[in-house]
């Protein structure tokens, strides 16, 4: 029996050879989880309607890394996609100060632990060797992600595979093995960078091992089956909100030891409805506003034990959100990493794999009901697809979101 839940997420891109406001801390993660937000949106309409898996952090970090080697368009695409103004003061710092509040304490990103609530960020560049770097690129990325830069020989195709699963193995606890299949590093490769994002907490409230049975889960199709689902009365954040269109559903929060991390669920009231009228709209806004709008009461909550694997291809919902420049040999400009041209991203992908269990392991509209705690518990049964969202609540950045369709 798993101790814990853990969620890992890989995030891989190759480049191939042919004002006033918040504080720039706060500012960082709103703007990284818009587009991580924005992206998730682009990436269900090549997923449908099967079980998801994303990571925010990790896609809006990886692009950090691509942004300061860009130049010209491709950098503007950059900016306009992370909403970060080419001269913007402090981004560099910002992204640090984010990637160490989030895992706790500077330095930590580099660590693995086995501590509740710990969450575990790495960046790895691995470059040709012959590729020469601009000094400008190795200092900013030193600076940022506390990383020095690794040669790798891409020619030995086998062995660099080599090298870069065993380091995403290392910074995923095993969790995602052979990351590269034998065909994932086309001859030209010239540099691939990694992004890993690791968690494992524990829920602040576990759910009872024997209090888990069979219980019918009801797909969007209508039909049903049998899976094991937890159960537990508590004490939780919970509300009742409606869409534009007025159709109901519930949001409650299963806050993790420490409590500056917390899981979301959201799920449409009424079983025959889709998940869709929230993922449609949700939003970083919406998102906070269901933190505002709920209220601690007593309820009996039934959840299921689920786990999925997904990998997410990025180069599509990337180009329709605007970035197209870094994906053509024609047009990619990374003249401030390189002085060799032509480069460009020949690959964007992301893994992620997604456990939950009773002892442990984040989501979004408008009108909260207020409940007396002197009611008998109500249940809030997630016996049909919902959404989960992993949120650092001090920042508000969301490490992972996804739509169970099926446990």
């Amino acid at each position: 029996m798993m101790d814990k839940m853990r969620l890992i997420v890989v995030t891989l891109l190759s480049l191939t050879s042919v004002a006033a406001g918040p504080p720039p801390l706060v500012r960082m993660a709103r703007r990284g989880a818009d587009l991580g937000v924005r992206l998730f949106r682009e990436v269900l309409r090549d997923h449908g309607e099967r079980n998801l898996g994303f990571s925010p952090y990790g896609a809006t970090s990886a692009l950090n890394i691509l942004q300061a080697g860009a130049a010209g368009a491709t950098l503007d695409q950059i900016h306009r996609s992370l909403q970060y103004g080419p001269k913007e003061r402090a981004v560099t710092a910002s992204v640090r100060r984010l990637r160490e509040t989030i895992c706790g304490s500077p330095g930590s990103s580099e660590v693995l632990t086995d501590d509740p609530g710990s969450v575990h960020i790495a960046d790895g560049l691995f470059v040709q060797r012959d590729l020469p770097l601009t000094p400008g690129f190795l200092r900013r990325f030193h600076t940022t992600f506390q990383r020095h830069v690794t040669q790798v020989n891409f020619t030995d195709q086998s062995q660099a595979r080599d090298i870069l699963n065993h380091w995403v193995e290392n910074h995923t606890q095993g969790m995602i093995q052979d990351l590269l299949g034998s065909t994932s590093l086309p001859p030209l490769t010239r540099l691939v960078l990694l992004s890993a994002v690791h968690f494992g907490g524990r829920w602040l409230l576990p759910f009872p091992e024997k209090a888990t049975r069979d219980r019918p889960f009801y797909r969007s199709d209508g039909s049903r089956v049998q899976v094991a689902m937890m159960a537990n009365t508590g004490r939780y954040n919970y509300s009742e909100f409606t869409t534009k269109d007025g159709e109901f559903y519930d949001v409650i929060e299963l806050p993790y030891e420490g409590t500056e991390l917390s899981m979301l669920i959201a799920a449409p009231y009424e079983k025959g409805v889709p998940l869709s009228v929230i993922t449609d709209i949700l939003t970083p806004k919406l998102i906070s506003q269901w933190k505002a709008s709920m209220v601690r009461a007593t309820r009996l909550l039934v959840l299921p034990k689920f786990s999925l694997q997904s990998e997410v291809d990025l180069k599509s919902p990337l180009e329709r959100l605007g970035v197209t420049d870094m994906f053509s040999a024609e047009t990619a400009d990374f003249s401030r990493l390189s002085p060799e041209r032509p480069l460009y991203v020949s690959q964007a992908f992301q893994k992620i794999k997604v456990e939950v269990t009773e002892s442990g392991t984040r989501a979004s509209a408008a009108t909260a009901a207020v409940f007396f705690a002197r009611m008998s518990p109500l249940e809030v049964i997630m016996d049909r697809p919902f959404l989960f969202i992993v949120r650092h609540n001090p920042t508000g950045s969301l490490l992972f979101l996804g739509q169970v369709m099926e446990p």
